[in-house]
């Protein structure tokens, strides 16, 4: 294994091959904290509509849920990068403003936001629907309306309830970053690909790589390990002692 490979000048010599993997992080990074608040925004709102009263609301969440969550991840980065411009001239005319990198950020950014809220949708729903039934008649019962019993009885207890899957989806997601490398994004996995490629030398590009990925997932996780045990809520599933 050869590590001074990573400090070698890249051949348009601007920068070492370590600065070019760090550039691709910062890319994936971005990407996937933008795509997290968009994903968390969007699947609040789905999983909500889910467990409202109204069916109509009911029946358009369970169709967003199904539409997102069963299509392959890389079809929909194609779906997004090159059909929905196609059909919507708005949105066509708009990429043509930017540049290929930036169109090439925002389809991902878009596409991983759908597809994870599809699956915090979920989340939100089963931890809404876990509550007592006593929890929403006590809100009414205050006075409360439906929108004020979600924004200050029901969602304050759902959300400390789903904190575990949700940093599993946090660590999906950071690992997803990855597909967006075939639209061209020039995150973490596509410069990852380029030192190899370029050098030979796949064994200390994917091993850096590896270590990388394990490093980001490990760190949420523990993020969201210490906001679990500072919003636990005893006798719940996310109760600690």
């Amino acid at each position: 294994m050869n590590l001074g490979i990573f400090f070698e000048e890249v051949p348009d010599g601007d920068g070492t091959w370590i600065d070019l993997l760090l550039s691709g992080l910062g890319w994936t990074l971005s990407t996937a904290a933008l795509a997290w608040i968009l994903a968390f925004v969007l699947g609040s709102i789905v999983g909500v509509a889910r467990t409202t009263d109204k069916t109509w609301m009911v029946r358009i969440g369970n169709a967003y849920v199904e539409l997102f969550r069963n299509i392959p991840l890389i079809v929909q980065f194609f779906v997004w990068y090159f059909v929905i411009p196609g059909l919507i001239p708005a949105v066509k005319v708009w990429v043509t403003t930017l540049d290929p990198t930036q169109h090439q950020f925002v389809t991902a950014v878009v596409c991983l936001g759908f597809f994870t809220s599809s699956r915090i949708a979920e989340q939100v729903r089963s931890g809404i629907q876990s509550l007592s039934r006593g929890q929403r008649n006590a809100g009414y019962a205050l006075g409360l309306t439906q929108l004020q019993t979600y924004r200050y009885v029901l969602l304050p207890m759902a959300y400390r309830i789903i904190i575990p899957p949700l940093t599993s989806e946090v660590m999906n997601l950071i690992k997803n970053t990855a597909v967006a490398y075939s639209i061209g994004l020039v995150e973490l996995f596509f410069r990852t690909r380029e030192m190899g490629e370029m050098t030979f030398r796949y064994f200390e590009a994917f091993a850096a790589a590896t270590l990388i990925y394990v490093v980001i997932a490990m760190t949420a996780n523990r993020v969201m390990a210490f906001i679990e045990r500072r919003v636990a809520v005893p006798g719940y599933i996310a109760g600690g002692k």
